[in-house]
């Protein structure tokens, strides 16, 4: 078996003149993963996560990082906690210089890394979450989306191999929240191993490769979110409700109307679920629409203007900050700021064109979630990079060279 990245051996903790807040917890969570701990407030899901990076010490039991055992001594805290990063549920909590530049600056400028080293970190960090531009500026007069961001550039300037987030969208408004969830899986794609605290069911449900449900200091189940989100039995002792997608599709289930099968996570693949239930098998489509992909980082806007005044895309989507910032900048209009993927797979089956714009390592991650889903469905589609003139799809005009 894979040595975990990070594990807890039967750890207990007690806060004092309080119940036991960790009841002898044993969790594994494995790199690369996007692991979700998921539970009412007081489950106990704060006081693991402050276990991991060696903020709490165990009162018993063992916590241990890539196959050793946490040392709490100053040196060897400082290295585990620039390799697991933490970002706190409230910024205010982590937010402590004057301007933007510096509060990122604070992790690498106390790592010792030379001016030069600090800038560049600070630079890249801001970049990554579209947040360049901002340096200067004082973090109390920000947003809380942007203050979060802000946390979030501090921890990426020390480039740790796991990110640790309690409860990432608290307070955040809806559109905030999807943004920072769209970061955090852009981070996985880029290899970081992702944690989250939540008690969103639906967040947890769809983001999340892997659950571990808490409840008064102990694990409940861990697995598959499909898997620990349909029992129950468990969910009422945790006292929380299944996701409403997964609800929908059991109740659907035990009336007969589908098949019961791996439930689907996702709108799309509930979409398909119940064309195969209607049709005996996935609808035919003459020519399904086609999926264009842009690298905000490597083209223009003009070439992307051209598709959207030609008509040859119907509908546009972005992820990420920066691909947000760069449809801005450019004054493409979106209609797709979160689920775009699966919005653009949907529209082409049923024959539309459409254009994600991202950046980094989500480009990658388009490909593979739409090759994923051809593979599984038998639908022939693909991500078609705007690499200069694009070829219009039937009936539509040519794009000009």
């Amino acid at each position: 078996m894979t040595t975990p990245l990070l594990e807890t051996d039967n750890v207990t903790y007690t806060y004092q003149n309080s119940p036991a807040a960790l009841a002898g917890v044993s969790v594994r969570i494995a790199a690369g993963s996007k692991t979700a701990l998921v539970g009412p407030n007081g489950a106990g899901k704060s006081t693991l996560l402050l276990m991991l990076n060696g903020m709490l010490r165990p009162a018993s039991g063992e916590v241990r990082f890539d196959g050793r055992p946490l040392a709490y001594d100053n040196r060897s805290l400082r290295d585990l906690r620039r390799r697991v990063g933490f970002v706190f549920q409230n910024p205010d909590v982590q937010i402590i210089a004057p301007t933007v530049e510096q509060d990122v600056a604070f992790g690498p400028v106390n790592l010792g890394l030379p001016p030069d080293a600090v800038r560049q970190a600070v630079r890249d960090a801001l970049g990554y979450v579209g947040l360049r531009g901002y340096e200067k500026r004082p973090p109390h007069h920000l947003s809380g989306g942007e203050k979060k961001r802000v946390a979030i550039a501090g921890i990426l300037a020390m480039e740790p191999a796991v990110l640790v987030f309690d409860e990432p969208t608290n307070t955040l408004d809806p559109a905030s929240s999807e943004e920072v969830m769209e970061l955090l899986d852009e981070l996985a794609s880029g290899g970081r191993t992702v944690l989250i605290s939540t008690h969103d069911v639906e967040l947890a449900y769809r983001w999340a490769d892997s659950v571990i449900l808490m409840e008064r200091g102990s694990v409940l189940a861990r697995g598959p979110p499909e898997e620990v989100f349909s029992d129950h039995g468990l969910l009422a002792a945790a006292r929380l409700k299944p996701p409403a997608l997964l609800d929908l599709y059991n109740e659907l289930g035990l009336r007969g109307v589908i098949d019961r099968g791996v439930p689907p996570k996702s709108v799309l693949e509930f979409t398909d679920r119940i064309e195969r239930e209607m049709h005996g098998h996935a609808p035919a489509r003459d020519e399904p629409g086609k999926i264009y992909l842009c690298n905000a980082d490597r083209t223009g806007g003009d070439e992307l203007r051209v598709l959207v005044e030609q008509g040859v895309v119907e509908h546009v989507g972005a992820m990420g900050t920066r691909a947000k910032e760069f449809a801005n900048r450019e004054r493409i209009l979106l209609d797709y700021t979160y689920g775009v993927i699966d919005k653009c797979i949907l529209k082409a089956l049923i024959g539309e064109n459409s254009l994600i714009i991202t950046t980094g390592g989500m480009v990658e991650h388009v490909h593979r979630r739409i090759g994923e889903y051809s593979a599984e469905s038998g639908r022939a589609l693909k991500a078609t990079p705007v690499q200069g003139p694009v070829s219009p799809g039937p009936g539509r005009e040519s794009v000009p060279e």
